[in-house]
């Protein structure tokens, strides 16, 4: 099998833009857990990173909102945000067309899924990368899942997408590594920024690590908006990493920082 990596983090734009405001031995200790992903994530020596991530009106609107979409550019400009405010200075990621348009083809066996040759990644990708690669010297294949406008994605329809990349991840011979990002609880952009459900992120997570499916699909929108905020909805990207991976998770680091407005998550899957 190609897919020798899996694991999702958190995205919060606060965890590189406010560091400095963070109680320094909570910060360092998600640090560490980003630290340990990178480390497996290397082991794993993939060929390429595919980063899911929910968009956030950055490249994608409410004229053209795709359920799914991958890119398959040769290159893409980050962050689309000022890089003063999110602490990253301005980069340029490597892509690979070709092996984005194989996979695209591949999944598209199953699941629609729209794909863009410009792209600019936000802080819903480059925050993650920022750790787990660095150096940014490894090809990225950027995919969104629309967790932002409604009709949002259909949880079973994210499970489904993260089955049919798993699938074109084993008919390519490149070795491939696979992070979600996202939530898990928060409530970006109102009043309630700051605010974390901790023992809705922590049931979640479990679901997660035992890759109970059942459980994970049982959630619908509504709950999901009154227990874990808007920025909830972003559990479809972890749902799909299980859905490709098939296996048990390891939590490396989960715990609320509030000035980052997020229970910041770093997990691994194993793949099977």
């Amino acid at each position: 099998m190609s897919l020798v990596f899996a694991g999702v983090c958190s995205h919060a734009p606060g965890i590189t833009g406010r560091a400095h405001l963070a109680e320094p031995a909570a910060r360092d200790a998600f640090y560490a857990g980003m630290a340990q992903m990178r480390a497996e994530l290397e082991a794993a020596q993939p060929d390429a990173v595919i980063v899911m991530a929910a968009e956030h009106f950055a490249n994608f609107f409410m004229n053209n909102m795709p359920a799914f979409a991958m890119g398959m550019g040769k290159r893409y400009d980050a962050p689309i945000e000022d890089p003063a405010w999110l602490g990253i200075e301005k980069v340029q990621v490597p892509g690979n067309p070709e092996l984005s348009k194989r996979l695209i083809t591949e999944v598209m066996q199953s699941v629609d899924v729209a794909f863009a040759e410009e792209w600019k990644f936000d802080h819903g990708i480059i925050v993650p990368l920022h750790f787990l690669t660095p150096r940014y010297d490894k090809n990225i294949i950027p995919v969104n899942i629309n967790c932002q406008g409604p009709p949002l994605t259909p949880l079973h329809r994210a499970w489904a997408f993260g089955d049919a990349l798993r699938g074109a991840c084993d008919k390519v011979t490149e070795r491939i590594a696979l992070v979600g990002t996202g939530g898990i609880s928060h409530w970006p952009a109102t009043p309630d920024s700051g605010r974390v459900n901790w023992e809705w992120d922590q049931r979640f997570m479990d679901h997660w690590c035992r890759n109970d499916k059942d459980a994970m699909l049982a959630y619908t929108d509504e709950e999901t908006l009154r227990d874990a905020g808007q920025g909830g909805f972003e559990i479809r990207t972890f749902m799909a990493v299980a859905a490709a991976a098939r296996g048990l998770g390891k939590i490396l680091h989960c715990a609320p920082i509030p000035i980052f407005a997020v229970s910041c998550t770093a997990a691994t899957m194993a793949v099977v």
